[in-house]
């Protein structure tokens, strides 16, 4: 629920974009005096700045102690929306400086098997517009995409899920489903276990792994599999967050590994490697458009009018 007009128009009467910036160098340094140095104020100056800041807000943002200072449990919320409001500050400046040569400026983030296998098309139906919508693409773990959302490091993202939701504070999220990924478990094209008509977990348990970063999506999806069938997941013998190195890992013989099948299909269509027939197979994994919903933004409904939501 947003803030009764009245509210608002107090905090806009009364707050700066310094002060943002003031009780987010707080939160990070910890303390009156090193924030101070940071933003080159004195120390007297950043403790009444924090007085007026706190006033404006009608309650404490941080509670003080002999050794510093630590945001309450209001005090973190409004500090987030703070950070998120600075870094679209920064990009409003960006889309700004771009003029008519760019509609917007749109900062997109996805795993590497959804960048490479997807996005591509959906990237050349924004840059093909008039004026063009210039893209950032930040391609990265799907932890890390989701943390880069609520802070505000980009507008939207075409993903699937983390393990665990970080907590979203006042940045509510919003889900639009896309598709659904099919993983497949890969083997060198030499392996025994091509040959065989069905394999299950517990042979998989006795093989070499190459597998994903351990906060990564895939290999949740590994782990699950493994212990859905009973059996223990492997210690793998390479870790890499690349899906496509991991795939050239299996076809040099490293061991087995799960993959897109989008991702492996290339390889596999050159002998590199083979899909084995496992049961129970990998469940799909869905991937959704995720944005902050708290505010109408233009840049998301360019968005999703490239990926066909409109």
């Amino acid at each position: 629920m947003s803030a009764p007009p009245s509210q608002v128009d107090h905090l806009v009467a009364r707050l700066r974009f310094r002060h943002l910036r003031l009780i987010t160098e707080l939160q990070r340094d910890g303390s009156l005096r090193a924030a101070a140095q940071t933003l080159n104020l004195t120390q007297p100056a950043v403790s009444k700045a924090l007085g007026e800041i706190e006033s404006a807000f009608g309650f404490a943002l941080f509670t003080r102690t002999a050794r510093g200072v630590t945001p309450t449990a209001q005090g973190a919320i409004a500090i987030r929306g703070a950070a998120l409001l600075l870094q679209e500050l920064a990009h409003l400046r960006g889309e700004a400086e771009a003029g008519e040569r760019a509609a917007a400026i749109i900062r997109i983030g996805a795993p590497p098997f959804v960048a490479q296998g997807y996005l591509p098309k959906v990237l050349a139906r924004l840059a093909q517009r008039d004026p063009p919508v210039r893209v950032h693409l930040l391609e990265e773990r799907v932890p890390m995409l989701m943390q880069a959302l609520l802070n505000g490091e980009v507008d939207a993202l075409v993903t699937s899920h983390p393990m665990q939701m970080p907590e979203a504070g006042p940045a509510a999220l919003r889900f639009e489903r896309l598709f659904e990924v099919e993983f497949s478990v890969i083997a060198p094209p030499d392996h025994p276990l091509t040959r065989a008509r069905k394999v299950d977990w517990q042979q998989l348990a006795r093989e070499p792994w190459v597998m994903p970063a351990k906060t990564s999506m895939a290999r949740r999806l590994i782990e699950e599999s493994f212990m859905k069938a009973g059996a223990v997941a492997p210690q793998p013998v390479i870790e890499s967050t690349s899906p496509g190195t991991n795939v050239q890992l299996v076809a040099a013989g490293a061991g087995l590994s799960i993959a897109p099948t989008t991702t492996s299909r290339h390889a596999q269509s050159l002998g590199q490697v083979k899909s084995l027939r496992v049961s129970p197979a990998i469940p799909p994994a869905p991937v959704e458009l995720v944005y902050r919903g708290a505010v109408a933004n233009l840049r998301i409904e360019l968005l999703r009018e490239a990926l066909g939501l409109r």
